[in-house]
């Protein structure tokens, strides 16, 4: 296995696939494409944001520019597993990612304040400024089965798909486990390209046939909307009686 990437710069663009639509453009796209070396996998990440729920609700309006906090793991088994500590920004439609590895037990004791920085680094400076400026805490945790490919003639092309995304707002932690709540219908897929720059005509052309498009899809994004917002206001109104 090669080094560990810690920076990333590229653009992502997101497709929602059915089950028949993903076998029908994997299929087409055997030619092209070849399993990478974290071919398949269960990413877990755990969301940070404040008690308002500030920063999605940032993210979810579209600005030019915006960023977001989490923890993430590839086959967590337990509070000393493999963890990365993922400061995500995009800009103009680019995305920039930083990240810091460790295990996610120092995680979740450095973003709470309760340890100190692992290192002295540019990458924890500005988590150190994120976490100054905007206070948050885990919020929710969204797991999915990931499997991953790249592009045979240019491995900086990734292609990933997610499946039974699912969700949970308590036990915010990689030994909890990654069970929760189904955040998609059942069989629907989310393809994710990661593209260096243009994309190729192959995948252009596949595209096009399978008549496939890009959609602004965000799992906490969507996780927020459909179910944290709703638990949220429930919880402020409980407050407002309580005050009169």
């Amino acid at each position: 296995m090669g080094e560990t990437k810690l920076t990333f710069k590229r653009y992502e663009k997101k497709y929602l696939l059915s089950a028949d639509g993903y076998a029908r453009l994997t299929e087409r796209m055997a030619d092209y494409i070849e399993p990478d070396e974290y071919h398949r996998s269960t990413v877990c990440s755990i969301y940070y944001d404040r008690d308002d729920y500030r920063l999605i609700r940032h993210s979810i309006d579209a600005p030019i520019y915006k960023e977001k906090l989490r923890v993430r793991s590839y086959n967590p088994s337990g509070p000393d597993c493999q963890a990365f500590v993922e400061l995500k920004k995009k800009y103009k439609g680019i995305v920039y990612k930083r990240r810091i590895a460790m295990t996610g037990r120092q995680a979740a004791a450095w973003l709470s304040g309760a340890a100190e920085p692992p290192e002295d680094s540019q990458m924890v400076r500005e988590i150190q400024w994120f976490l100054h400026e905007n206070e948050p805490h885990p919020k929710v945790m969204i797991a999915c089965d990931r499997t991953s490919w790249r592009a045979r003639e240019n491995p900086e092309l990734r292609i990933t798909f997610d499946e039974h995304i699912r969700w949970r707002d308590r036990e915010l932690s990689f030994e909890a486990g990654d069970a929760g709540e189904l955040l998609l219908p059942d069989g629907e897929v989310l393809m994710e390209l990661k593209i260096p720059g243009a994309a190729p005509l192959w995948l252009a052309h596949l595209l096009s046939e399978q008549a496939l498009f890009p959609t602004s899809f965000s799992k906490y994004g969507v996780c927020y909307k459909n179910h944290l917002l709703r638990e949220y206001l429930q919880e402020y109104s409980k407050g407002e009686m309580y005050c009169v």
